[in-house]
Parts: structure tokens; sequence; C-alpha cells
């Protein structure tokens, strides 16, 4: 038998290599210049990551764990002994004895995936004592007693982002796949994302955003947001979109839908087998969508008020005059669920019913318990970001992605420095990735008001906690009938928070909890045949008991909602084009205004 042969390894092209060089030390010395002039002109700007806020925290965990030092005492004792076992086990791995492991990864950890962390027992014992000291940091901090619950929450929050940062699988000696991929380029991986780097870091501007997509291989109109419609009518802050009918009869009631302006709405129209817009239009609904502005330092003091007047009190208007109907239906997602309630508790005080029935994606109106997002939001990081504000005129949207990001840091960050900047490849194009990118700003006016009065002090939920346009808003007053579609695994609006509405509102209330996050599980097309949902026909005071007595469906809820929404429809009429009724076409879908990027 002859002997095995060690794969061919072709050497490094030199011609490539010196391109690769030179392009390096040409990015390196543009990203040094700029920072040099960024510091020179005393550029500054809000930092998701503050080091100050991150220090504050942990000098109080440190104090509050050296007067417990039997605690730490018996927190390491702990670590030791789960050292022994994984040499112990290791040992015998050695000798080709079969081992039970010290840790174990969890069954959703998709770092650890490649063979050689299992079969091989040097990265095997590299992952397990990973493992163990993460067990170990983790256990330690949340054991801590004599903590405030916000502190306690920000130095969990931060130990978890310490801890995956730290993973063997986010640097090139202790990543069996990195390993192999070195070698089998001859190293040209590792130059080639050291230039993949230092392109983030030129995009931007000093501050090192990964790319998680290929940018280049989407067009809004061409490939994403491609749902044929127009715009019929524009304001300051936003373009109103109708899309073009697919059946010969429409439901008589229109369908308006306010999508969060912290991103873009075409999450809804991504591509045609997963757009919600287009297969509404398919069910035979007349769509019609409000994309957001991206705003600049002119709309500093836009108000939340503003956005109520000019968002759907001006749509629902314009949509009269497109359609001729004065009633509508009405969708809202996350941010532009807040402001549907906010505006139906508005339209109750004026006695104005034109809302018929009113559709909830994954938003939140009782801000207690927002999960972690609150963790960036004290009064410390607030006054920090209203001062960055102050400046712009603006919150950044590069930092409300961050934000998101951390929530997933190990999906969103961590993958993408292994795959770019270890591996050396490109992102593989995904438009849902290309749409996370698609960062939008805040007005500071505006932003101000919603994180202070919503987030932190949590006053929308109580009968007149704010006030828009002089009018005190009272959720409990919102009689109109609602469906509330929440999703179980939601970091931005975790659905027992979401659960609190059905404690609220007055009218009928329909709440559907479905599989997977904030995107995945709301856009989740019959024809995937994915994840499924929860439905439970009464409404017990606690989620917990809610879902305890809840029946789980396969497949999508977008069913569910149709034959919700059917009681609301008010009959049928001939289909309606853009441009048909009183308001002229501004130009094609997707519209100039979501087409700006920062």
């Amino acid at each position: 038998m002859g002997e095995s042969q060690e794969p061919q390894i072709d050497p490094p092209d030199p011609e490539k290599l010196n391109q690769t060089m030179a392009k390096i030390a040409e990015q390196s010395q543009r990203v040094v210049q700029d920072f040099i002039q960024r510091q020179s002109s005393g550029q500054s700007e809000y930092n998701v990551l503050d080091p100050m806020v991150i220090g504050r925290a942990f000098q109080e965990l440190t104090t509050r764990m050296m007067s417990d030092p039997a605690k730490l005492m018996e927190s390491q004792i702990k670590l030791w002994q789960g050292y022994l076992d994984l040499w112990q086990s290791t040992t015998k791995r050695m000798m080709g004895e079969e081992a039970e492991p010290a840790a174990t990864p969890a069954p959703s950890d998709k770092r650890f995936k490649d063979d050689e962390w299992k079969e091989n027992p040097v990265f095997d014992y590299i992952k397990q004592s990973y493992l163990l000291a993460s067990e170990f940091m983790l256990d330690s901090v949340r054991s801590v007693d004599g903590l405030d619950p916000k502190t306690a929450e920000k130095v969990d929050f931060y130990t978890r982002q310490y801890v995956d940062a730290l993973a063997p699988t986010n640097f090139a000696l202790t990543n069996p796949q990195v390993i192999r991929r070195t070698i089998e380029t001859g190293g040209e991986n590792l130059l080639q994302g050291l230039s993949n780097m230092l392109d983030d870091l030129e995009r931007g501007k000093g501050k090192l955003r990964v790319k998680m997509t290929d940018l280049e291989k989407f067009e809004l109109g061409v490939n994403v947001a491609v749902t044929p419609g127009k715009v019929v009518f524009q304001n300051d802050l936003m373009q109103l979109l109708q899309y073009a009918p697919t059946t010969e009869i429409v439901h008589k009631r229109p369908l308006l839908i306010i999508p969060p302006w912290i991103n873009k709405f075409y999450i809804l129209d991504l591509r045609d087998k997963n757009s919600f817009i287009k297969w509404a239009v398919d069910e035979g609904h007349t769509v019609f969508i409000i994309s957001w502005v991206n705003p600049d330092a002119a709309l500093a003091e836009k108000s939340f008020d503003d956005y109520m007047h000019e968002g759907p009190l001006a749509a629902m208007d314009a949509v009269e005059k497109a359609t001729g109907e004065q009633d509508v239906k009405v969708i809202g997602y996350c941010l532009g669920g807040t402001l549907l309630a906010c505006t139906l508790a508005y339209m109750a005080e004026k006695n104005d019913d034109r809302i018929k029935c009113a559709t909830f994606f994954t938003s939140m109106v009782d801000f207690s318990e927002p999960g972690e997002l609150g963790v960036f939001i004290d009064e410390e990081q607030l006054s920090l970001m209203e001062e960055s504000m102050e400046k712009t005129g603006y919150f950044e949207g590069s930092n409300m992605a961050e934000a998101f990001n951390l929530l997933r840091a190990n999906d969103l960050i961590w993958s993408f420095v292994v795959n770019n900047y270890l591996m050396g490849r490109d992102p593989f194009p995904f438009d849902l990735l290309y749409w996370n990118s698609d960062s939008t700003r805040m007005p500071r006016n505006m932003h101000s008001f919603y994180l202070r009065n919503m987030y932190q002090k949590n006053l929308l939920c109580n009968p007149g906690g704010i006030n828009l346009d002089g009018v005190a808003i009272d959720l409990t007053k919102i009689k109109t009938p609602v469906y509330i579609l929440s999703t179980k695994e939601d970091h931005i609006a975790p659905w027992k928070s979401t659960y609190a509405a059905t404690r609220i509102y007055s009218g009928p209330i329909r709440f559907v909890l479905g599989a997977s996050g904030h995107i995945a599980g709301v856009i989740n097309p019959p024809a995937a045949k994915k994840y499924g949902y929860w439905v439970n026909q009464t409404l017990p005071n606690t989620p917990d008991e809610w879902l305890a007595g809840a029946e789980q469906n396969e497949g999508s809820w977008w069913v569910d909602w149709a034959g919700w929404i059917s009681e609301y429809n008010d009959g049928v009429v001939p289909k309606r084009d853009p441009g048909d009724g009183k308001l002229e076409v501004l130009e094609d879908a997707p519209g100039s205004y979501v087409k700006a990027r920062i």
C-alpha cells in the first residue's frame, strides 16, 4: 500500500502578493492620516461601548465582590475542580480511552461546529478550557450581592461581550479552520484579511465597521424592494408608497403600514418570495407604506408629535385622497407600532375612528422590562448621547446598529471577524444583512423624547404619562380591535414585555407568538414552511400563563393574520392603481427617501 501524500500547496503568486502588500501600505497610511486629522480637530462622537461607563460599573462590582471573599473563593474552587476534570479527561483521550467532557458548548453555539473541536484532543482541550473559564467569569459576576439592578445588568452584559471576544475561534493560532486555510493559501488569507479590515476602518472613518455582506451586489428597486408601486405623497418626514394591485378585485378598506424609522421599510419587501408587501397585495389588499426620511441636522427639532402628524395622520389623509376611503386597516412594526399606539390614543381623544383595526409587529408600549437594550439607557449614557446629538443634530444610525449587533455579538460581529479577517474571505451576498447594514439616523429632539419618556421613565403605559400636541395619551382608551404579533426569541422587543399591551388596550385583542426573532419571526412567508406560531384564545394575566395554555401551529402566522383581518376588509371593490385617485404619482417605488445612505 502506498504512503499517503500531503496535499500540494501552491506558493503565493508573487505579483498578487506585491499588489496586496502595496494596497495594505496605502490603506494603512490613509487610515493613520485620517486618525491624526480627527484627533487634531478634536472630533469625537458618542460611543456605545464607552470606557468610562463600563469602568464605573466594574469598579462597583469589584467593591462588592471584595466584601464577600468567601463567595469568590467558592467560584475559584469550582473552576479548579473543572480544570482537574478537564486534565483528567484529556489525559484519558491522549491514551486512547473514552472520556466524558468537562464542559460542552450549548447546542445553539455555532462557533465549535468544526470536527477538529471534537476529534483533536488539543483543540478539544482549548475549547473546554475556554468554556470553563467563561462559565466561571459569568457565574462570578452574577453571584455578587448588593449591586443595583441596572449595574448588575451592565456588568453581566459587558462580561459576556468580553467572554465572547476571547473565544479561541476569534484567533488565528487557536482556530483549526483558520490554520487549515493559512496552510492552503500560504498565508494569503491573513494578508487579504488585513486588507479587508483596513477597508472596514476606512469605511467607518477610523471606527471598525465590520462588513456583513457584499454591499455592491444589491440595488434598491433592482434586486431588493422590487414590488411595483409608486410614491403618491411626501413631506419632510416621509414618502407614501402605494403598490400596484395584482388582482382585479381588492378589499375595500386600504392597508397602511407604519415601519420603524430606526430601520428602513424594505425589510418587508426584500425579494418576491419573502416580501410581506407583495404577499399582502396578492391577497387583495391595497397596500400603502410609509418610507421615512433619513434625517440630517436640518430636521434636528422634529419631535415625536411631528412623526405622528407627518407620519400616520398625514398618510391616512393621503390614503383617503388616493382611494376615496376614509377608513383604514393599519400595521405598525417595532417603533412604528409604538407610534401607532400613540396615534390610536390621540385619535380616541379626538373622536377619530378611521382606524378600524390595528396590527402590531413586535412592538412595545410598556418598557418596564426592555430587555438588553436597557443596558444602554440610563442617565449617564443618555447625557452622553444628548451631548453628542447637540453637536450633530441627530443620533448616528451606525451607533444604533452597533448596539443591536452587540445583542447577538457571536452571530453579527465575531462570525464576520473570523470570515473576513482570519479566513480572508468576502462576506456572502445576503439581502437581509444588506438591509441590516443600511442604517438610519434619529432626529435629536424626537430621539431624546423617545428614550427618556418611554425607555427610561416608562411613561407611555401610564394614562396621561406623556402629551402629544397637547393631548394626554391614555392607551387604555384604545378600543380598536388589535392583533399583536410577537416573537419568541426577540432580543429587541422581548415577547413577555410586549404581552403587557394585552392588559392595557380596552378593545378585542388577539395575541400571537411567532417562533424565531425580531426579523425572521416576522418575515416568515407561508411558502417557506418554517418556524411556527402559538395561539391562545384567552388572555391570562401573565405571559407564562398564556404560553402554558397556547396551542402550537405549524407554518406561518401570516395565514392566521389573514383570517383575522378578513373581518375588517369591508367588502370588495375594483382594483385601484396608483394615480387613479386625487394624488399624482411622484416617482416609482421604492422612492428616493429610502435610497439615502449614511
